[in-house]
Parts: structure tokens; sequence; C-alpha cells
């Protein structure tokens, strides 16, 4: 995140355009407020607003038939339209406003299908609860003709329906009979207030109050954003969104939405043992067993055993498992990702050298953007809304380095390479110029650290692509030699991987209270909404227990005493929901010493730098286990296909 002095010397060095060749809403001088009386309570709020925004400021719902009386007024008003003016007088519940609203709602209901029973809106639905409000006992509109025939159109495997056209040429379906082409189709589903628009993969399967709802978050990615797990017995049945402003608002991806078919297929239900290349049941203790059996025959060394922990694994797991290596005389740990078997080139002694500094909701106070190795769109799609939004209504400029992608925001491509970056900025991705890459920044970082980093904003940001990293560097899950080993590693546990000669079956996220920290640094926690499947336990758990069996008995028995383990390696592990910021003097250090002093003199090899994230319904191995997902996927590289679909609706 950069201010507004980054502009000008990204200008000066890369030939940023001087006119905006997009549309948007150019800031505005400061509108004057006004006041006005709403059911007796007076209300000041900016001038040319329009009432409904008046009303909830004072926390007065106003539904759908925004009807309200407004003193002096022959007849009521439309509150979405209509402006606020000085000592206006607005009544939203009276006899005249109630009677308007029911004639409203005897036209809505005079041809909607009587289907409400088997609607999957069925218990949610706005248009239910406003005909208790508003509706009539009866109606006076009887339909004479038979009713419209509309084919089911494809609009993707997400979500279907929805009209064009008037009168008689109404239709339902797509403008232009296309597919959704966003991330965040499903998102419509939401804001549709009756069964026009429906989950597809959830049609017909289960009623609102059949549900257990879990409030827990998402760990598809590194944001983290805030979900509601909707469960009946064992299977997770659908997943909402929640409401968080700090950083999803109230929208999630499609993946997030959609992949939890993903939590049911393929599942692993029992340890399972291979035996002449073909995997086996067995008992826990059998699985335990034959893995202290191959420690002892092995007898690795501390450099031939290494730990590597998967994209979606928790804290707590990551801490036992680093703590049992440790007493095993083993330092090697990573995550799963390119280059893993190398300390990160950011460091992590200190916490801004990898988070998200400014916050995802400091995008809305961005005057300029910079985009190094990432993809915002497919790594992290709801951050990337937020980027759009602030694109639309300022004048914020957007500059990337690394390969093109399809954006939803104009940007300027100023290269692809570290040698381009230098010349970009002269005056965490993975890559093998990731040094070169981290002292350029950290340079132009330090010399304009009075804009970049101040007590009230910190401009540099890394955006986790996983769930896992932010928690893991905040352990120290990171190898600590700097130099390639030349022992063959004998001995690996892996945390979520696929090859193996024994495998454990693990908790998912939606089955497990665990702890993750995203992007920014926020540590959250999954609740459980499930039960275990099978024969399958957490993590860290099944590190407690290879621990014994490999004579090296971890010294924490339940999930309280793990958790005060956890706050000694890092007190923030046990800060929950709160942004501990370091300070600007720390931030600024870290800056110098990590990604200047420890990078200095990398060579730049100007390898060209790709983007990690090439199918955006395919990411980790609950997507991929997704039929959903699948048939996201297969859609978007269907032949002749203008889409890259996405959305579920029925």
């Amino acid at each position: 995140m950069l201010r507004q002095s980054l502009t000008r010397s990204l200008r000066r060095t890369a030939n940023f355009k001087n006119a905006r060749t997009f549309s948007g809403t150019p800031h505005r001088g400061a509108a004057q407020d006004v006041e006005i009386t709403i059911d007796g309570t007076k209300v000041s709020v900016p001038a040319g607003s329009a009432l409904i925004q008046a009303c909830e400021k004072i926390g007065v719902t106003i539904p759908r038939m925004c009807l309200v009386e407004v003193e002096r007024s022959p007849k009521p008003v439309a509150s979405c339209a209509w402006p606020v003016t000085p000592g206006m007088v607005v009544k939203t519940n009276t006899p005249m406003v109630h009677k308007a609203r029911e004639g409203i709602m005897e036209f809505l209901l005079a041809n909607h299908p009587l289907d409400c029973p088997i609607c999957d809106q069925g218990g949610e639905c706005d248009l239910q609860d406003q005909s208790m409000r508003y509706g009539a006992d009866r109606g006076r509109f009887h339909e004479i003709g038979g009713k419209r025939g509309v084919e089911d159109k494809n609009i993707g495997p997400l979500v279907k329906f929805g009209s064009t056209g008037r009168g008689n040429d109404i239709q339902i379906g797509t403008y232009l009979e296309r597919n959704l082409n966003t991330e965040l189709s499903g998102n419509v589903i939401d804001l549709c207030p009756v069964g026009a628009l429906t989950s597809r993969p959830y049609a017909f399967r289960a009623r609102p109050w059949e549900l257990k709802n879990t409030e827990t978050i998402d760990v598809h990615n590194g944001m983290g954003s805030a979900i509601r797990v909707d469960t009946r017995g064992l299977e997770v049945m659908r997943v909402l969104p929640r409401l968080n402003e700090d950083i999803n608002i109230e929208w999630i991806d499609d993946k997030t939405r959609f992949a939890c078919d993903g939590l049911k297929t393929q599942r692993l239900t029992t340890p399972l043992i291979k035996r002449e290349n073909k995997f086996y049941p067995a008992t826990w203790e059998q699985a335990l067993a034959e893995i202290a059996s191959a420690y002892e025959k092995i007898q690795p060394t501390g450099e031939e055993m290494k730990a590597i922990a998967g994209h979606l694994t928790d804290a707590e797991s990551m801490v036992a498992l680093k703590d049992l290596f440790n007493s095993l005389g083993s330092e090697q740990l990573s995550v799963d990702q390119p280059q893993g078997h190398l300390p990160p080139a950011h460091g992590v002694d200190i916490r801004s050298n990898y988070l998200f500094n400014s916050s995802i909701h400091g995008i809305d106070e961005a005057d300029a953007i910079l985009l190094v190795g990432t993809n915002t769109r497919l790594e992290a799609a709801v951050l990337n809304a937020r980027i759009r939004k602030r694109w639309l209504y300022s004048d914020l400029e957007i500059g990337l380095i690394g390969e093109n992608f399809d954006s939803t925001f104009e940007y300027e491509h100023l290269g692809d390479n570290a040698v381009q970056l230098r010349k970009a900025l002269t005056g965490p991705f993975e890559h093998l110029d990731a040094k070169a890459i981290y002292e350029t920044i950290g340079s132009f970082v330090d010399k304009n650290a009075a804009t970049f980093i101040t007590p009230e904003w910190n401009g540099y940001n890394i955006l986790q692509r996983t769930a896992a990293r932010g928690a893991a560097y905040d352990i120290g899950f990171v190898p600590h030699s700097t130099s390639q080993s030349t022992s063959i590693t004998k001995f690996v546990y892996l945390l979520g991987a696929q090859y193996a000669d024994v495998i454990l079956p693990g908790a998912a996220f939606t089955e497990k209270n665990a702890t993750y920290v995203n992007t920014e640094g926020r540590t959250q926690i999954t609740r459980a909404a499930t039960s275990l499947p099978g024969a399958a336990r957490e993590d860290w758990k099944i590190v407690r227990a290879v621990s014994e069996f490999l004579r090296k008995p971890l010294n924490y028995d339940d999930l309280p005493t793990l958790r005060s383990r956890m706050s000694e390696i890092s007190p923030t592990l046990v800060t929950y929901d709160v942004l501990e910021k370091p300070s600007q003097g720390i931030a600024g250090l870290g800056v110098k010493t990590s990604l200047v002093e420890k990078n200095r003199g990398s060579k730049a090899l100007g390898d060209p730098i790709k983007r990690v994230i090439h199918d955006f319904y395919f990411t980790d191995v609950i997507s991929r286990s997704s039929p959903t997902m699948a048939r996201c996927s297969a859609a978007k590289l269907a032949p002749g296909s203008e889409s890259e679909v996405q959305a579920v609706f029925a």
C-alpha cells in the first residue's frame, strides 16, 4: 500500500499514464449536514442523502416497499429515491404508509407461485416476513391466462435464473445468455430477498429449521473471512458469510461458499499403511507402531528429518510438531511452498516483515498501490473487491510488477521481473529472485520511511496466500539453515500431504476448534461445526500420540495446556481478534535489517515473476475434492466459453 508520493515516483520512473482511461466517480467536496425529523427523532445527515439512509442511521427499518410519509406531501414517497431537505418531517409507521405498503405487497403476491413449502428460501424469505406484516388475508387480482413457460437456462454450476425484458417479452436468464464471470457470484444469492436466486448445489437438500448454525472462519485463503457453517448431522450443508467490517464486510468468494462438498468426498476416516504399493486400513495402534518401527530402523539424525505443514494447518498442530522435531534434534521445518526448504527472504523476527500492515480495511484509504508478484483476483477475491471499490470511487493509481492478469480494475504494467522492479523504484511471493526483490522494495520503503511508516500507517504489505503461513511465521515454523542440506531426508512428517507410507486421518477446519492467523496478523479461531468422521483425530492430538511412540512425549495433553505453550512462543497467538501493530520504530528497523541489510547484494537473475495460482477453483485439498469446484473449473475451460463461471443460483 503506497501513499501519494509513490505515485509521483512511479510516474517519473515508469511513465505512469497522466490521464485516467476508466470511469470513476471523482472526489466531491465535503457535503454540509442537514437536520430532519424521523418519527419524532432529529437526525443530521449529509445533504443529498436519500431518506432511507437517514432512517438507517437512527435504526428505523425500511422494508423493500420503501414508501414513507413526508409532511406536506400529498402521497407517500419512495425513501430510496427521495433526497433529504432541511427541516423535513418524516413518518414511517402511519396508516397511510401501512396502506401503501399493503397495496404494493398485493401486487407482488398477485402472480407469485405458491411454492413456499418446497422453496429453498422458505423460512429465510424476506417476502414471507413482509407479507406477514403488510399482506392482506386475500387478494383482488386473479390470473386469467396460464403461466409463461421459461426454459431452464444454464448460467453456470452455482446460480440459476434472473429476468430480462419487459411485459410479454420477459425472460428468465442472464443478459446476453452468458455465465457470470466473477469469483464472487454466489453473493447474489444473499442479495436476493426471495427465492428467485438460490444456491444450485444446496437446492432441495435441507430446510433452514433443520440446520445447526456455527460461526467460524474460512481457511481457503489467507483472509480469514467470517462465515457461518450450517450442518445437519455430520454433513456440512452450506456456508454463508457473516458480517465483519474489518475483513470481508459481508461477502465471501465462491470457493469459500461452495467447496464445502469437498469435505465429504474422498475422505479418509481410518489410518492407512502401505504394503507392496497398496494402502490397507489399520488401527491407530498399528499405524503408530509402524511409524515408531520405521524410525528405529532408519535412525535419522537432525538434518535427515523434515516436517512440512500444508496450507490448511492450524497453529496448535504446528506448535506440537515443532516441539516434537526439536526434541528429536531437527530444525528442518517448512510450510508447503516453492523454495520452502530455505528461510523466507523477508525473515520472521519482526512481524511487520510478513504481514499486511495497513490492514485489509486500510485499502479504503490508499492513494496508490503497487502489486508485486501477486494476482489479487485469484489469491484473495474479497480483497480484490475492496481494491476495485477504492479504484472506482477515488483517484487510486495501481501498478503491477509480475505477470499480467485479467483484473477488475485498470493498472499500469511496470514489468515482470526483479530487474524492472529496480528500475521502477529507483530514485512475499515464491520466486528465485526473492532476495533481490525484497532488498529492492525494502530499500525503497526505507528511503521513503516518512511516507510509508508513520504512527498511523505502514504501507509495506505482504499478502499471505494460505491460511497456515501467518501462524507458521509467528511460531518460527521455518528452516533455520540458509544453505542446501547435503543429507538425504529419511524421515518426513507432512501435515496435509498426499504421499506417505503411513496416512493418519486428521480433522477438517469445520471439525475442530483451532487457531489461525490471517494475512494482517489477526488471530482467529475456527469452531467445530460437526463431529469427526470415523476414526479421524485432530492433528495436534495425532502428533502427541506419535511423540509417545517415539519415546519423546510432549508436555501437554489438552488444548488449554497446548495454548499455554503457544503463548510462551508468541503471545499474539492467544490474543484473539485484535490487531497488534508493531511500533513505528520496530517496523522501520525490520525493513532496514531483515529486508535491506540481510538481502544486500543479492543479484537479480531477471526471471519472470509468474502467477502461482492458475485455477481459482483448485487451490487446496478441500477444493480439489469438491464436485462443485470441478464443475466450475470445467465450465471455465469449456471450448468457446466466454465466461469464467461462478454462479450457483436457482
